[in-house]
């Protein structure tokens, strides 16, 4: 059994578990048709906004690593979902067991560095904490400011495929100090 999800800070934000109180917010965040363009093209539905509020909690009791909550730590305001996940994607290019990265915030929290400064914090936590030595994102090709955010915390592209017959691309992301092709 693995323990909870652990609560980090940075300057502005904080990322903490989720609870059964977060379920509206975050369930409102998915139906927004502008958060999800760029993942899986539509507003999601209540259930399915709860079967991934079920995925978060589950990937911490099971895997000991899975998706904080956002909140701006002067409001308390929601601000959207970040962290690691194994979705057992089938992608051609296997991603089997290498936690997956994802980022995702309300409109509101767009433009304000928010992603960046949540990812900084997850990738800190991750180096120290989960058990590969490397770890990837999946990013629709269209959607600039994920891919900007990508780039900016040394996600590097492997390989162009498609998802759920939608282009994606898939960058990778090795911890600090790993030597890559060493001669």
């Amino acid at each position: 059994m693995h323990k909870a999800c652990p609560t980090l800070e940075t300057s502005r934000l904080r990322l903490r578990c989720h609870s059964l109180e977060d379920f509206a917010a975050s369930a409102a965040m998915w139906a927004n048709p502008t958060v999800t363009q760029y993942i899986g093209g539509k507003p999601s539905t209540k259930s399915q906004a709860w079967g991934r509020l079920m995925n978060y909690v589950g990937h911490w009791s099971l895997l000991g690593f899975g998706y904080w909550l956002i909140e701006e730590k002067e409001t308390g305001n929601f601000v959207g979902e970040l962290g690691f996940a194994d979705f057992k994607r089938g992608v051609e290019a296997s991603i089997e067991g290498v936690p997956e990265a994802g980022w995702v915030l309300c409109p509101s929290a767009h433009g304000k560095g928010y992603a960046t400064e949540a990812l900084q914090a997850a990738h800190a936590w991750g180096d120290a904490h989960l058990p590969s030595l490397r770890t990837v994102c999946l990013i629709d090709p269209e959607n600039a400011a994920s891919l900007r955010v990508a780039e900016k915390y040394g996600y590097r592209e492997i390989q162009r495929t498609t998802y759920l017959d939608s282009p994606t691309i898939i960058f990778e992301r090795l911890k600090p100090g790993l030597l890559v092709n060493p001669e």
